[in-house]
């Protein structure tokens, strides 16, 4: 079986669980609307960069990692991330083809989706919200895409010539 270009899993792991941590940090209480899906953010790369390595499954995982990190209920981000996964395999071939601005839109989208069904799942849980500030995180987000991409990509650069 002839290896897939791309990232390596020695670069994608130690990624996505650096995501988990940043999306857990702490940060003062007026900024907590504004943090970036770094989870989402990061598997959205990996789904770009190694789409044969990464999608459904890496999502499942990783959401479960976030509710058992978080505390919250068994299965809720897993759901999320996993139908992340599963829309960025949907869209892979669209995506490569796009400028920075434009996959930030898409970007944009995507977490988006992903941060509406969350908020919905929430609702039905009981913890009710009527206001749109859970869809920050995904502009948020889309603002940091052509930056975190661009790091990304030399650092893999870098790690792949050593």
């Amino acid at each position: 079986m002839a290896r897939t270009s791309g990232a390596s899993l020695a670069f994608i792991w130690p990624m996505l669980l650096l995501a988990l941590c940043l999306q857990v940090m702490p940060l003062a209480e007026g900024w907590q609307i504004y943090r970036p899906d770094w989870l989402g953010l990061m598997l959205i790369y990996g789904c770009l960069r190694a789409p044969g390595r990464v999608g459904v499954l890496h999502g499942f995982v990783l959401g479960l990692l976030l509710d058992l990190v978080q505390g919250g209920a068994l299965g809720q981000s897993a759901l999320v991330f996993s139908l992340l996964g599963f829309l960025c395999a949907l869209v892979y071939p669209r995506f490569r083809s796009y400028s920075l601005v434009q996959q930030a839109v898409l970007v944009l989208v995507l977490l988006g989706i992903v941060q509406l069904l969350e908020q919905w799942i929430r609702t039905l849980w009981g913890d009710f919200s009527i206001h749109l500030a859970f869809v920050l995180p995904a502009l948020t987000s889309a603002l940091l895409w052509p930056w975190l991409v661009t790091l990304l990509d030399v650092v893999g650069l870098r790690n792949r010539a050593k």
